[in-house]
């Protein structure tokens, strides 16, 4: 048996195994969510970031939990740009090809030295289906575990709640909205690189958020 069995049987339609697992999702993000974001809506987010998962995922036996912790980021990210929550501290997103390596370890770290001070996001325009084991360990070594992440697909709405993107070779797959600050950094890429490498990208990443951060809260620096 593949490991795709565990969830859903052969011949079974692709949404039919998950459907009731999706639904309760959505009625729980709708009351979450009630008199900001409509349920209809809601419905739709949960569904489609689902099926947005499902097409880089090695193993589907947690993919309706992970669909609804990438769900619960888009909705708190469209009240957000819409205006129907209130923003408490700058957000920052972070984007590379893949969500896998940069992108991740640029999050964490912000999130890290941040202390709440700022909401980071990470996506990506190509999204993996895993993050990179090596990344993982660098990160590792520096106290930061990224066992509970995953890559996520880049999304209009986590853009649009943005107050900085900062992209990392991505080229022009993120879509431009007026009065962002958008910032390109020049980062390796670790994939199929070794630790000691992974290493170098993960304290010039570090130097970079933390300069971030001093611009965007000087009193957490």
């Amino acid at each position: 048996m593949n490991a795709n069995a565990s969830t859903e049987s052969a011949g079974t339609p692709e949404l039919l195994m998950p459907q009731a697992l999706l639904a309760r999702t959505a009625e729980r993000l709708a009351a979450q969510y009630r008199g900001i974001v409509s349920e209809q809506t809601v419905e739709r987010v949960v569904f489609e970031s689902y099926t947005a998962l499902r097409r880089t995922a090695r193993i589907h036996t947690h993919l309706v939990t992970l669909a609804g912790r990438f769900a619960a980021e888009r909705l708190s990210a469209l009240a957000q740009s819409t205006g129907a929550s209130t923003k408490t501290v700058p957000e920052v997103l972070f984007i590379c090809v893949h969500n896998a390596g940069r992108s991740q370890m640029a999050a964490a770290l912000l999130t890290h030295h941040a202390a709440g001070a700022v909401h980071v996001r990470s996506a990506g325009s190509l999204p993996a289906a895993v993050i990179n084991p090596i990344v993982e360990q660098a990160m590792t070594e520096v106290g930061l575990d990224l066992a509970a992440e995953f890559p996520k697909p880049l999304t209009d709405d986590v853009v649009a709640a943005a107050d900085v993107v900062i992209s990392m070779g991505c080229g022009d797959a993120c879509p431009v909205y007026p009065g962002k600050r958008y910032l390109d950094w020049q980062v390796a890429d670790p994939d199929n690189h070794p630790i000691e490498t992974v290493r170098l990208i993960r304290d010039d990443l570090d130097r970079r958020v933390k300069a971030l951060l001093t611009e965007l809260h000087p009193a957490t620096t």
